[in-house]
């Protein structure tokens, strides 16, 4: 008895010798149990660096695209006011432009405007145009071979067009009404004569722009004014424009000259003759040192590239370009100098504007404030000729199919109605009234 109570004794006081000696394992840091996780000691995050934006690489613009603008002329180039005009505008255009270049051929008939068109676009040309509407329109048949290249022509009076078949013309008349006041002052036989080329819309619609100015001057002045034409047949014929020039003087008593065809002839003949001259298409003194301003007026200059430069423009931007285009005094093109020239002006001796006028023409000062006055109103837009007059009949013109000549004093317009572009471009075949057609 007293034995088990004494084996009871001894497991009790091994249990109390092991508790004890456990805690003070412990309290050693002695080794966890197996069935303990190891505590995780607290790691120190390494120092964040402040983030590097990487260098910005240099961004190459695309090149600007190459363009090359074709003329066809139809006559040669030296020594014409209208071949000369456009040739001068491809020129203008490739010196604004570094990615643009200018290349033609000259003496274009109709048989060779696609052969030469052709050979233009082997040899780089995306813009090709015909420079006159007769040599011009047979563009329109390779439109569709090229949908790339955007062609264009001079309206005379078809209007056909494709989606890069563009057709255009600059508003001559606006700059011919300015000078029409002029000649109206300068005439002291009460004649001015017209050499002109053919009867067609593109010379009637000059002509009446002409017209319209001399009537103008003549009525402020209380003047009587004649203005005779006599056509030529052609375009360009030295020989019969001599002719007709002399025959205006010599048996019309003609005592201001101008013109609608494009030979120097009739400036030639003014000059012998000792009368005065008005030019066409180009400040001929400015520009060619033709004559003098002994002789020479005025003139007016047509930029064609204004026209150009929007058939440029459309092809940098990749845009389809306008069909028909018809700008007049209020656009404009600025020059690789800075100098800003709107589609046409009147220019003398490279002078523009009343100062272009010829410092010895005998022209009143009325006279001169109207140019003034007008001139400022077309290139703000706020007034134009064709707009402010009516246009009454002559009996004189070109019958067009469907559209025959009005009958002698027929108004056709009112003043103070616009004419549409449609209508002036292709369906305006008379000649004002007051005007004499010689056979």
């Amino acid at each position: 008895m007293r034995q088990h109570r004494f084996s009871k004794l001894m497991v009790v006081l091994a249990a109390l010798v092991l508790a004890a000696l456990a805690l003070t394992l412990a309290a050693c840091g002695g080794q966890p149990t197996a069935t303990q996780a190891p505590a995780e000691q607290p790691t120190q995050a390494p120092e964040a660096k402040p983030t590097e934006k990487p260098a910005e690489q240099p961004t190459e613009e695309a090149p600007p695209q190459e363009i090359t603008l074709a003329i066809e002329h139809f006559s040669i180039i030296e020594g014409t006011t209208w071949s000369g005009a456009h040739d001068r505008a491809g020129k203008r255009i490739a010196e604004k432009y570094p990615n643009v270049k200018y290349i033609y051929r000259e003496e274009v008939g109709p048989d060779s405007t696609v052969p030469f068109a052709e050979e233009l676009i082997s040899e780089g040309a995306n813009i090709v145009i015909g420079n006159a509407e007769f040599m011009g329109l047979p563009l329109k048949d390779i439109a569709d071979k090229y949908p790339d290249v955007i062609f264009g022509s001079v309206i005379a009076s078809d209007l056909t067009t494709k989606p890069n078949f563009v057709r255009f013309f600059p508003r001559q008349y606006q700059a011919l009404y300015l000078e029409g006041l002029v000649a109206a002052a300068l005439t002291k036989t009460g004649n001015i004569g017209v050499v002109s080329a053919f009867p067609s819309v593109q010379v009637i619609r000059r002509q009446a722009g002409f017209t319209l100015g001399v009537q103008d001057g003549a009525k402020l002045l209380n003047k009587d004014v004649k203005i005779y034409v006599k056509y030529v047949g052609d375009w360009y014929n030295p020989t019969e424009e001599r002719e007709i020039a002399k025959t205006l003087i010599d048996q019309y008593n003609v005592d201001v000259l101008t013109q609608q065809s494009d030979s120097g002839s009739p400036l030639d003949v003014a000059q012998e003759s000792g009368i005065w001259y008005v030019g066409k298409d180009m400040d001929i003194v400015g520009f060619y040192g033709w004559s003098s301003t002994d002789t020479v007026a005025i003139s007016f200059d047509t930029r064609w590239e204004v026209i150009y430069d929007r058939m440029v423009q459309a092809k940098m931007e990749g845009n389809p370009p306008e069909t028909i285009m018809y700008p007049g005094m209020e656009s404009t093109f600025t020059l690789a100098d800075g100098t800003v020239e709107p589609t046409v002006d009147i220019m003398n001796d490279g002078k523009v504007g009343v100062d272009a006028i010829s410092p010895k023409a005998e022209v009143p000062q009325e006279i001169k404030d109207l140019v003034a006055q007008r001139r400022e109103q077309m290139m703000k837009g706020e007034w134009d000729p064709f707009t402010a007059h009516a246009f009454v009949s002559n009996g004189t013109g070109l019958d067009l199919e469907g559209n025959p000549v009005p009958e002698k004093g027929k108004e056709v317009k009112p003043a103070g109605e616009e004419p549409t572009v449609e209508w002036l471009l292709s369906q305006f075949n008379f000649d004002l009234e007051g005007v004499t057609i010689l056979e």
